[in-house]
């Protein structure tokens, strides 16, 4: 963790499901470990069981559903204006499966953790168990996760860091998960999102460059 007296990055958290990239950044921030603040948890549906992390850490909630909304603009402008409300300085999607449109003034300020090694096992419709089936499919000897900042396109953000994993050949799709998430996800989300504490991280076209320490 930086050793320096800035304060912490404020951000958003987005989620859809079962909140365990929510609960693990809660976590490594109570540790001492990111130099983050939660101000704001947005839910693409009521029935996000990651809402509980949220409600047990005292962090403020949103619920915001795609079909409240006629197009995918307007549900995206209202996701982002709650954002810019809470004064966060980057949104973070955590397992969060709407395809947002990117505000000009949040470009560059959207990040996204994917279960594959971009840009294998990804795009529209490959999120959770489907990424390890296709991998285990394909026959790969490797796999990981990508943290990458989001554009409008599913996945097709530029790259920030990558983690690596093995794949065994007795693997199903839940080992493969599970040794993704716990041994991958977990360490790389909080890692990048310090990264961006730290103001290391810059963008040059498609091409992201890491400060070193």
């Amino acid at each position: 963790m930086s050793t320096s007296a800035k304060k912490p990055l404020p951000i958003a958290v987005l989620i859809s499901g079962t909140g365990r990239s929510l609960k693990n950044l809660i976590e490594k921030i109570r540790a001492g470990e990111l130099d983050a603040e939660i101000r704001l948890v947005i839910a693409s549906t009521a029935r996000a069981h990651g809402l509980q992390y949220a409600e047990m850490a005292n962090i403020p909630i949103k619920v915001i559903e795609r079909s409240s909304f006629e197009s995918d603009e307007t549900f995206s402008r209202e996701v982002f204006k709650h954002c810019t409300e809470m004064k966060v300085r980057y949104v973070i999607m955590a397992g969060y499966l709407r395809l947002l449109t990117i505000p000009e003034e949040y470009e560059g300020r959207v990040i996204n953790i994917h279960p594959s090694l971009i840009p294998a096992f990804c795009g529209k419709g490959m999120y959770g168990h489907r990424v390890h089936e296709e991998a285990l499919r394909y026959g790969v000897k490797v796999s990981g996760c990508t943290v990458h900042f989001v554009n409008n396109h599913y996945d097709d953000g530029p790259v920030i860091l990558q983690k690596v994993v093995p794949v065994f050949s007795s693997d199903t799709p839940q080992t493969l998960n599970d040794r993704v998430f716990y041994d991958a996800e977990c360490v790389a989300y909080p890692e990048a999102i310090q990264l961006l504490a730290e103001e290391r991280v810059h963008l040059n076209g498609r091409k992201v460059i890491i400060d070193e320490q």
